[in-house]
């Protein structure tokens, strides 16, 4: 039997609040106790992993959550919504990716030791290149087995706020709820297209890149390491900066060791800041995607982009299950939600974009971001530039065809920061947008169908009825 042991509604408002900027507030959500197991994996209906601590039950392992379905368990009843688990626990467990020990810590094989990435730091320099990708698919090679999060892209925190908004609306007796759409201008999705410089080819081949990107209408931000890998001159950042693209930090030396260990971290990360201050840059990203989330409020950096969605093919494992930006405190986490040009083309040895493809399809179906990541020092040789090429080629049709908002980073950091300011306000009948920037926001509807929700974009900019 479960008890109510405990009534959150400001907690699950903000749930949907924060996701969604909805006036949308059951006025009495009550949150079904907690697990005695502790946290473990479970499942809300057929298709939603979730890990945390549930009334129902919890399974050690992703394999066993089936078992464990804490949906029969929810209902809405005299408006009231009953919860067997703390949804909005289970939404930060997985952005910040809290599952990761208990999915992977009974798993972890020789090769992803700390012990071997050092060595392999150690002597990645003088490695052959062909030898270099032999061990790193020799790294991967299991990869295929992982069955969470969700390949090619992890939807699941999306998939939640879904379900929670439709509960919520069952429980107020509404079939449609406003909420403040996710995009400018009621764009349909966002991409950015982003690179990180890993050497100096990559540095003397970056204003060949800006061209490529030019060509095709896309500005690009570049993540530049600031110390020991190659030098670079205020001149190679204004010149960055005066064609309209973005400059970023990209770890400190890239050697693979930023977040071993507290002490060594507090240094480093100071001498990031004082980087990200010098070149006036709001960006940050680590390098190899190394990350340990709860460590990002030392990050003095408007946004960071270090969290994969999904990072079965990224040297450290896990990913945030989302296709849209996040706050991680103060920071704006930016995910990467599509596959790094190096893995699709060295690892995965593709000799077609259908990957990206097939992520993007995904990500344009939840209405999400589409972050490219590449790099100028993997791009020089004529088959992956042409790659590239047809990669941004199909961008480029994608955006004009779907009315997708393709920006900078840094004006998504804006954007984002924005709407999380903004808020809807009831007018007579209908609803009117306040807050910065609400002359680029559109009011949405959610709308009940089925077991689901859909959306839908009022094209009138300020107020809708």
């Amino acid at each position: 039997m479960i008890a109510n042991l405990n009534q959150n509604p400001s907690n699950l408002h903000n749930v949907l609040c924060d996701y969604y900027k909805t006036p949308l507030s059951p006025s009495a959500v009550v949150n079904c106790g907690q697990s005695r197991n502790g946290s473990g994996f479970f499942r809300f209906g057929p298709d939603i992993i979730c890990y945390g601590e549930c009334a129902t039950g919890v399974a050690d392992s992703v394999k066993d959550a089936a078992s464990f379905d804490a949906y029969p368990a929810s209902k809405v009843t005299n408006s009231q919504i009953s919860l067997p688990f703390d949804i909005s626990c289970a939404i930060d467990n997985l952005r910040l990716e809290h599952y990761f020990d208990q999915l992977y810590g009974g798993e972890k094989r020789l090769v992803q030791s700390d012990l071997i990435r050092k060595i392999y730091y150690l002597v990645r320099a003088p490695l052959p290149v062909w030898l270099r990708r032999h061990l790193q698919r020799a790294y991967f090679r299991d990869w295929k087995k992982l069955g969470f999060p969700r390949w090619p892209v992890d939807t699941t925190v999306d998939a939640l706020h879904r379900q929670f908004l439709r509960l919520a609306m069952e429980a107020q007796g509404v079939v449609e709820a406003p909420f403040i759409w996710f995009w400018p201008e009621g764009a349909s999705s966002c991409l950015i297209v982003t690179h990180d410089v890993e050497m100096a080819a990559g540095r003397d081949f970056t204003p060949t890149l800006m061209d490529i990107d030019d060509s095709h209408g896309f500005k690009s931000s570049f993540q530049v390491v600031p110390e020991k890998r190659y030098e670079f001159t205020d001149q190679y950042v204004c010149e960055m900066r005066k064609r309209g693209f973005e400059f970023n930090i990209h770890d400190l030396n890239h050697d693979g060791r930023l977040f071993e260990e507290p002490e060594e971290f507090a240094c480093r990360v100071a001498k990031i800041n004082e980087y990200g201050a010098k070149y006036g840059a709001r960006g940050f990203r680590s390098g190899a995607m190394y990350r340990k989330l709860d460590w990002f409020d030392a990050l003095k950096f408007s946004y960071d982009m270090s969290v994969p969605n999904v990072a079965h093919l990224e040297p450290q494992r896990g990913g945030c299950c989302t296709v849209m930006p996040y706050f991680n405190g103060k920071i704006l986490e930016i995910p990467l939600t599509t596959s790094q040009d190096y893995t699709v083309i060295h690892i995965l040895n593709h000799r077609t974009i259908d990957l990206w493809k097939e992520q993007v399809r995904v990500i344009q179906g939840n209405n999400g971001l589409i972050s490219i990541l590449s790099h100028p020092d993997y791009l020089i040789d004529l088959r992956s530039r042409d790659m590239y090429n047809s990669l941004l080629a199909y961008l480029r049709s994608v955006v004009d065809r779907d009315a997708v908002w393709a920006t900078l980073p840094c004006d998504l950091d804006r954007w984002w920061r924005a709407r999380a300011a903004m808020k809807l306000v009831q007018e007579g009948s209908g609803w009117r947008i306040e807050g910065p920037e609400s002359e680029r926001a559109r009011i949405a509807y959610a709308v009940l169908d089925g077991d689901g929700v859909t959306y839908r974009i009022e094209s009138n900019p300020s107020s809708s009825g």
